[in-house]
């Protein structure tokens, strides 16, 4: 077989080029896998990005997820343990080995500083800083028995983000866009709302992996302009603009069939197409200020506490709004290792009154059926810590054996508590599931199969749960 560089196609380009068949296509119809580019290295529609078919009947048709960076501590916010107020500053020894192995100094439990009460007619728990969530809690369906694997911030966020604790995996919203594609071919697929320092482990956080580059998350700025140069140059028309990208389309497609199955060329000329048609929807698309004031007041827009996550929700609501599949929308701090309840109290009220209004917006809007949303942080906090000089600065360790979710929207039980963690919250201790179930559980509110999805990559199909993973079936209808 000729190998030689100089000739039209490499043994590579021939192996996939024998792919390339009618019998190809036929075949993955027939396993009904979803796989674009399969083994024959060929798209079954002219943009790799075009609406999929679900493999199962869906329940949502987008989703926003809501990751509050750091591990948000669930025996604070909606997992209430009385059992502390009796054991407060008594000794603590983990029954985890490797957790204790991990701590330094004599461990104290230390009590919740907020009072909890029952919430809604489902009589949800909910600490009482959270004033405006309590009025959309029989739309929410509250997960307690959800643990991770890392207790290290990058590695617990590249696992909630992707199933993989060490990156370089496609993300949770890439496998969904890779999946289903988008309703709206002039914006992104996936966009993710960082805060202006992105979250520990960076732009692999939303990265589309060994998945084609289409797939990958678009960051939004967090101030100012969400997405900079959207207006063409001064003195350049639109007309010469689509003019020089049509030219330069075609010197990359004589590029490209000379070098086929390269992804990143055709991400790359799709990029430029996206963003010429960007400049069309985009800008009324992002404008928060077009949205009436009660819309704006409802959010928190322009009060202090509130504005920025507000927007970051608003935004949120319009890109599902407009067919954006996926959103991640990130709330960074909740690392509380002491003053708990000040750092705990400031970031609640940051999120409280806009995550209320976006699930009352979708609601309202009649799309709240058709949207999920996730809630949850890398992991949760323990029932103990270390207490500085004073006894004054508590706080809580991390946590992977217990952490806190919420969804709403999309098919999820509302106005249900699932699962339950333990007298002192260490440790999830019924309906216990790893996070690649979450995973597997959204892609199945979402029409997506785990073990159907995947991609052929270093010699074997990889999917999301990496070796697979179970529907949670309590949280869904």
């Amino acid at each position: 077989m000729c190998t030689d560089k100089s000739s039209k196609y490499n043994r590579r380009d021939f192996l996939f080029g024998l792919g390339s068949t009618v019998g190809a296509v036929a075949l993955s119809s027939l396993l009904g896998c979803k796989q674009r580019e399969e083994i024959a290295g060929v798209s079954a529609v002219d943009s790799p990005l075009a609406p999929g078919t679900a493999m199962t009947l869906p329940s949502a048709k987008a989703c926003i997820f809501l990751t509050m960076e750091g591990g948000p501590s669930h025996i604070d916010t909606f997992d209430p343990k009385p059992a502390l107020e009796k054991y407060h500053l008594k000794k603590f020894q983990r029954h985890d080995e490797k957790l204790s192995a991990m701590s330094s100094g004599q461990r104290y439990i230390v009590q919740s500083p907020f009072a909890f009460r029952k919430v809604g007619q489902s009589g949800a728990d909910m600490s009482e800083p959270f004033q405006h969530l309590a009025r959309v809690a029989d739309d929410i369906c509250f997960y307690r028995g959800l643990q991770a694997e890392s207790v290290n911030h990058p590695t617990a966020m590249y696992h909630i983000n992707t199933g993989n604790q060490f990156g370089g995996e496609p993300s949770l919203g890439s496998w969904v866009t890779y999946g289903l594609g988008t309703l709206n071919q002039n914006v992104p697929a996936f966009v993710v709302l960082p805060e202006l320092a992105w979250p520990q482990g960076g732009p692999a956080n939303w990265s589309n992996g060994f998945l084609p580059a289409h797939y990958q998350g678009t960051p939004f700025r967090p101030v100012g302009s969400p997405v900079l140069n959207l207006e063409p140059p001064e003195g350049v028309s639109r007309y010469h603009q689509k003019e020089s990208l049509q030219l330069l389309e075609k010197l990359n497609q004589n590029h490209a069939r000379k070098h086929p199955n390269h992804h990143e060329l055709d991400a790359r000329m799709a990029s430029y197409e996206l963003a010429f048609k960007m400049q069309m929807e985009v800008p009324e698309l992002i404008d928060i200020e077009n949205e009436d004031e009660r819309t704006r007041m409802m959010y928190g827009i322009d009060e202090p506490e509130t504005n920025a996550f507000g927007r970051k929700c608003l935004l949120a609501r319009k890109l599902v709004e407009n067919g954006v599949r996926f959103v991640q929308v990130y709330s960074s701090g909740w690392d509380s290792h002491d003053f708990l309840a000040r750092a705990h109290g400031s970031l609640i009220k940051s999120i409280d009154k806009p995550v209320a209004a976006l699930i009352t917006d979708l609601k309202q809007r009649g799309l709240l059926d058709e949207t999920l949303i996730v809630w949850c942080g890398e992991f949760g906090r323990t029932p103990d810590n270390g207490i500085r000089e004073g006894g004054v600065a508590y706080g809580r360790d991390h946590n992977p054996l217990a952490m806190p979710v919420w969804m709403a929207g999309g098919g999820v039980r509302a106005g249900h508590t699932i699962g339950a963690t333990d007298e002192l919250g260490e440790e999830a201790v019924e309906v216990v599931h790893p996070i690649a179930d979450l995973h597997v559980t959204i892609l199945k509110l979402l029409g997506l199969e785990d073990h159907n999805l995947t991609y052929f990559h270093n010699g074997r199909h990889k999917q999301l749960s990496q070796f697979g993973g179970k529907v949670i079936k309590e949280v869904i209808f």
